[in-house]
């Protein structure tokens, strides 16, 4: 089971590139202007030299430079201890994740109700449609996010539902391995209900399975039940868990406004060669 969960972090690291990386001791500091928590984090993927209280110190640091709490990514492969040091730091649990996995046999049973228009490629237009649906009006997000997806090392399939020339679902699919993972699956708030997630789920397991992919895997945030219930029906199960202890509950980047001199200039400094 160990080396399953190892398999699909090792997919889902890939799968989500950071704006800023970088590797120390055997951990891997992420950056992303807080836009999620995965992007956002420290993860545990090699051995440890350095002693512990330095390594927390040192992150603590780098956060802090970087306007955002460190957060960690405790899956089932750390050690019990670590979450309970973190507790005793002060760290407490910003969200949970269940990860759920599926075997692909080829193309699921039953119909797929919308057209869903499939693409190897992340367009603008799929982005800004992400960006609608989602409600992300941070001038910072909206810069750094596009590099981020054009940075996924894989192949991809991008899902796109319209309505006339509304995009009013996305979903995205990422090969890697013998996997497929789902990523991005939104539907436009006055469409839901209406079995678009479904169809988006579908035809993204149908051509992931066309294109070789064996197994499928996805990440929900714990209380999504509605989720939950959708990709129980197209034959996921939950695996395990994860969850981020998080240092504080101040989020700097989240509701930073369009027009804000402050994230602009520190968009500047920091990434002024993103275009």
């Amino acid at each position: 089971m160990k080396n399953k969960i190892k398999a699909i972090e090792d997919l889902s690291l890939n799968a989500w590139p950071s704006h800023q990386m970088q590797i120390y001791d055997g951990w891997i500091l992420r950056f992303s202007y807080f836009y999620t928590h995965r992007t956002n984090c420290i993860e545990q993927i090699g051995p440890s030299t350095i002693p512990l209280q330095d390594k927390l110190d040192y992150c603590e640091e780098v956060y802090e430079r970087w306007g955002t709490p460190a957060i960690y990514k405790i899956t089932p492969l750390i050690n019990s201890s670590f979450d309970q040091k973190l507790t005793e730091r002060g760290y407490h649990i910003a969200h949970i994740t269940e990860v759920m996995t599926m075997e692909l046999g080829g193309p699921l049973p039953g119909g797929i109700p919308w057209k869903v228009e499939l693409s190897p490629r992340i367009t603008s237009r799929w982005l800004d449609a992400l960006f609608a649906m989602k409600g992300t009006v941070n001038q910072i997000h909206r810069k750094i996010v596009p590099s981020m997806y054009a940075a996924i090392p894989k192949d991809v399939i991008a899902a796109s539902v319209f309505d006339k020339d509304q995009v009013i679902g996305t979903g995205l699919g990422i090969l890697d391995r013998d996997y497929v993972g789902l990523y991005a699956i939104h539907v436009s708030e006055k469409y839901r209900g209406h079995h678009i997630g479904q169809s988006i789920c579908r035809s993204l397991l149908n051509a992931a399975a066309r294109q070789g992919a064996s197994s499928a895997y996805l990440q929900v945030v714990k209380g999504n039940e509605a989720a939950k219930n959708l990709y129980r029906s197209l034959g996921f199960e939950d695996f395990y868990t994860y969850w981020f202890r998080q240092q504080y509950p101040v989020k700097k980047w989240e509701n930073q406004p369009v027009e804000s001199p402050e994230a602009l200039q520190q968009l500047q400094q920091t990434s002024g060669a993103l275009s």
